[in-house]
């Protein structure tokens, strides 16, 4: 049992080490300027354009749920009104980011590590190395800017559907005064909260480009290789959103607060 534990961390340890140096060359790709902007916009149509529909579905219904909820607890104590803008400070802060981070991970990382993994396997992008074509500048720079420039937009689409949507059901069922719904969202709701929700989604984007690369570049061989590395993105991007979200919460909080 011992060993199989020190197994465990040394290739835990390995991996880290492994993504660190990834983390290099694609840091030595961007002072260089490599960047071909033909992939750079396919990308940002796949990551962005085609994720708007999971993530516009899931915001409407976070919103939904979340002001039915707070309604339904908030008029035990009779503050009704104040139902819409616990929904706003939730969807611009965390919920907004975090779960459109998790949606664009189980779609865009998924496919990420499936892509590059499959071309690892069929030996691309050995083939892109005999061509002196960098595989870093090639197809992970173009995914990884695609991903934090789509990410900010897909957040902040999430946060308005899930407001929007919030405030229908506040209004429309829950009978809730659409003055007071309204003017208590905007006084509780600050512009740093939307400030930090976005803060937020370029790091997601920034773990799930990499995650999802890093996976694909050093999956194992053969189809069950494949399947194992497009799993561990979608599981390792998911946990790293979580925690990071945890720090990045205090720390963005702490910051304001000093500002």
């Amino acid at each position: 049992m011992s060993w199989r534990c020190v197994e465990r961390a040394n290739e835990s340890l390995l991996g880290l080490g492994q993504l660190a140096l990834l983390c290099r060359e694609v840091w030595r790709s961007l002072r260089k300027g490599r960047l071909s902007w033909r992939d750079f916009i396919y990308q940002l149509h796949f990551i962005g354009v085609k994720s708007q529909s999971v993530v516009l579905i899931t915001g409407a219904f976070t919103g939904m749920v979340l002001c039915a909820q707070t309604y339904y607890q908030f008029h035990k104590v009779k503050m009704d009104s104040a139902s819409l803008a616990v929904v706003a400070v939730s969807m611009c802060s965390e919920l907004g980011p975090v779960l459109t981070a998790l949606m664009v991970a189980g779609r865009v990382g998924a496919s990420m590590a499936a892509e590059l993994g499959t071309m690892k396997v069929t030996e691309q992008i050995d083939a892109l190395r005999t061509l002196s074509t960098h595989p870093i500048d090639y197809l992970v720079i173009p995914r990884l800017l695609a991903t934090i420039v789509a990410m900010p937009l897909l957040t902040s689409e999430a946060i308005a559907v899930g407001i929007g949507s919030g405030y229908i059901v506040g209004i429309g069922l829950l009978g809730l005064d659409p003055t007071y719904a309204w003017a208590n969202m905007l006084r509780y709701t600050q512009l740093s909260e939307l400030g930090m929700g976005i803060a937020k989604s370029l790091v997601f984007g920034s773990i799930i480009a990499l995650i999802g690369c890093f996976k694909g570049l050093n999956c194992g061989m053969g189809a069950e290789g494949v399947g194992h590395a497009t799993t561990e993105a979608v599981v390792y991007a998911s946990i790293s959103i979580l925690m990071t979200n945890f720090f990045l919460t205090l720390f963005l909080t702490r910051l304001v607060q000093m500002l």
